[in-house]
C-alpha cells in the first residue's frame, strides 16, 4: 500500500511584490513520517511552512492537509494541526503554566488539559515558574507543549532547535522521535542543523531560492546524488586491482591506502571481487561507503 499523505501541495507559489519566494512547489509529506525540511538561509523553509498553515494567501486548491482542501476548510483541518513558527510567542511576566491556560482557554479546550502537556514535555517542576527566568531551551519546551494541546496528528516546527546547547538539542530531538514513535505524530519541521535532521527524519526535503530540489527518504537522496552505490576495496596491490577493474568500465577514485569503487548494483559488487581474486588479488576490505547529509546537501544546492 501506498504512504497516505498528511500534506500535499500542487504548484504552491508565494509572490513578495516582484520576488517570488515560492516556485512551484509539489509537496508530499506521508503520515507517521519525519519530514526534515532543509535549505539555506532565505530559502523559503519559513515562507513554505507558513503557506502550509495558511498564513499566507496562496493560491486556491494548492495546499491539501489530512487530504482536505486548505482553503475551503482550514478551520477543521488546523485544529488537528500543532505548530511552532519561528521563536516562541510568551508572556515573560506570567508563568509557563498560564502561558499554557491562556491557549487552553482560548481554544475551549476542557480543564485539565494544560497540564496533560506540560507533562508530556516533561515541564511540570518548572510550570510555576516565571518565563522570564527561562532557558532559550525551556522556552522551545512550553511553545512545544502548546502546539501539542488539542492532541493534534501533525506537528510543523520552525527551527525548534535554533539557539539551543547541545544538551536541549538532545532533548529536543528524543521528544520528538518519543512522539513519533509512542504517538504515531507527524513531524514536518525545518531545521539548518543537518546532523540532527540526519539522525531523526525518516524523509528529507531540500528548498533553495524557492525551488524544492528534492524530497524523499536519505537513501534515496545518496542514490540520487551519487547515482550508484559506492564501495572502497583495500587490497595488497590497489594499483593492480586498479587497473584490472577497468575492464568493466566503472569510475574508480584513488585514495591514499585504497580506492572507491562505483557499481550499479550488488552484481557489479561481486564481480569486481571475483576479477581481483582471479589476479591473486588479497581483498582486505570491502566497505559500502555513504555520504552524510552535509555532504548531500551542499552536492544537491550545487546542482
Amino acid at each position: 500500500m501506498m504512504p497516505e499523505p498528511v500534506i500535499t501541495t500542487h504548484d504552491l507559489n508565494f509572490s513578495c511584490g516582484r520576488f517570488q519566494a515560492l516556485k512551484n512547489i509539489n509537496l508530499e509529506v506521508y503520515r507517521s513520517s519525519i519530514f526534515g525540511f532543509l535549505g539555506p538561509n532565505g530559502a523559503g523553509k519559513t515562507t513554505m511552512i507558513k503557506a502550509i498553515l495558511g498564513l499566507l494567501k496562496t493560491s486556491p486548491h494548492s495546499v491539501r492537509i489530512f487530504d482536505r482542501e486548505l482553503s475551503q476548510h482550514k478551520l477543521s483541518v488546523l485544529s488537528g494541526v500543532g505548530a511552532m513558527v519561528e521563536s516562541p510567542s510568551v508572556y515573560p511576566a506570567l508563568s509557563g503554566f498560564e502561558n499554557v491556560e491562556i491557549i487552553r482557554i482560548l481554544r475551549g479546550l476542557p480543564r485539565g488539559e494544560s497540564g496533560r502537556v506540560l507533562r508530556t514535555v516533561n515541564f511540570s517542576d518548572d510550570a510555576k515558574r516565571p518565563v522570564s527566568q527561562y532557558s532559550t531551551g525551556m522556552k522551545q519546551r512550553l511553545a512545544l507543549a502548546v502546539a501539542l494541546l488539542d492532541q493534534p496528528e501533525l506537528l510543523i516546527l520552525d527551527e525548534p532547535m535554533n539557539g539551543l546547547d547541545p544538551s536541549g538539542i538532545i532533548e529536543i530531538r528524543e521528544f520528538l522521535v518519543h512522539l513519533n514513535r509512542e504517538f504515531g505524530i507527524t513531524v514536518f519541521l525545518s531545521s539548518h542543523i543537518l546532523s540532527e535532521i540526519e539522525k531523526i527524519a525518516t524523509h528529507i526535503g531540500i528548498i533553495d531560492k524557492g525551488i524544492l530540489k528534492f524530497q524523499g527518504t536519505f537513501h534515496e537522496l545518496q542514490l540520487n546524488v551519487i547515482g550508484n552505490r559506492k564501495v572502497f576495496f583495500r587490497t595488497d596491490n590497489d594499483p593492480l586491482a586498479s587497473e584490472k577493474l577497468k575492464i568493466m568500465g566503472k569510475a574508480i577514485e584513488q585514495q591514499n591506502h585504497g580506492f572507491y569503487f562505483y557499481a550499479a548494483d550488488q552484481n557489479e559488487i561481486a564481480e569486481a571481487i571475483r576479477i581481483m581474486t582471479n589476479a591473486r588479488l588479497r581483498v582486505f576490505e570491502a566497505v559500502p561507503a555513504t555520504n552524510d547529509l552535509e555532504d548531500l546537501f551542499v552536492n544537491i544546492i550545487k546542482k
